[in-house]
């Protein structure tokens, strides 16, 4: 089963939501604010690389103290995305394909969610 991790209201959530669902492909939803940080996050980091993960771009990165964002490594990354999850890109579809491949997608592109789903 593939579970689509992220936050309900970010737009680029509901279009990956809305693209799944005309697909017919189901996935379960976590929610990062209200279900945690999943312990998955220390494996996706290990597969596709903090610097993926990370989401730089969104408000909550921009406004932490330029402490916080200087010197980034995995560990502090990790660090940061586990104190703020608003800091993981989104969204993260992980799980297994009804043909039992696994699936790891982090960020939606829907080419790239195509070729991985198809």
């Amino acid at each position: 089963m593939l579970t689509i991790h992220g936050i309900p209201n970010c737009d680029t959530v509901k279009k990956a939501r809305a693209w799944l669902a005309a697909a017919g492909i189901e996935a379960r939803s976590h929610d990062f604010r209200k279900d945690g940080v999943p312990a998955a996050l220390d494996d996706w980091v290990a597969a596709k690389g903090w610097e993926v993960l990370l989401n730089r771009a969104g408000t909550t990165f921009r406004a932490l103290p330029d402490a916080d964002k200087a010197g980034l490594d995995a560990d502090r990354a990790l660090a940061l995305m586990r104190a703020a999850p608003a800091t993981i890109k989104r969204p993260v579809l992980a799980g297994a394909r009804a043909d039992g491949g696994l699936v790891l997608l982090v960020g939606f592109k829907p080419e790239a969610w195509a070729a991985a789903l198809g």
